[in-house]
C-alpha cells in the first residue's frame, strides 16, 4: 500500500479585465513539500482567450505563465524568487493579487503520487 501525503494545489487563471472578475482557468501548482515537489501545468487556450476578450495579447499571457513555471522550478532562472526554498515559492506564486494572472485559494489533499495528482487535477479543471 503506497502512503499519501498532503498536497496543495491552486487554479492558475487568466482575468483579462480584473474589474469584471471574469476568468479562464489555464493551469494547476500543486507543491507536496514531504517529496518536495513543486510543478505547475499550464496551457492557455487562446480560443477561449479570445472569446472572453478578443483584443487581449495572447504572447503576454504566456509570458507570465513561462515565469510561473521558471519560479516552480527554482534557481537563478526564476528570479531573485526562484531562489526561495520551494514552499516560499508556492506561496509567493499562490498569493492573491490583482493582476491579469492570479491564482484559486489554495487547495488540500493527499496523494500517493503528486505528478499523477497533478496531471488529474489539470485534466478536471483546466482541460
Amino acid at each position: 500500500m503506497q502512503e499519501n501525503h498532503l498536497f496543495e494545489y491552486a487554479i492558475v487563471r487568466v482575468v483579462p479585465r480584473v474589474e469584471r472578475e471574469e476568468f479562464i482557468n489555464v493551469g494547476v501548482i500543486l507543491l507536496c513539500a514531504k517529496q518536495k515537489y513543486l510543478h505547475a501545468l499550464l496551457s492557455l487556450n487562446q480560443v477561449r482567450l479570445h472569446a472572453l476578450c478578443p483584443d487581449m495579447d495572447a504572447s503576454l499571457i504566456q509570458d507570465h505563465m513561462r515565469s510561473f513555471e521558471r519560479i516552480c522550478q527554482g534557481g537563478k532562472e526564476g528570479g531573485p524568487i526562484g531562489l526561495l526554498s520551494q514552499s516560499e515559492r508556492f506561496r509567493w506564486l499562490t498569493s492573491s493579487r490583482s493582476t491579469i494572472v492570479q491564482c484559486s485559494q489554495v487547495h488540500p489533499g493527499l496523494c500517493a503520487d503528486p505528478a499523477v495528482t497533478l496531471q488529474r487535477l489539470f485534466d478536471q479543471l483546466v482541460q
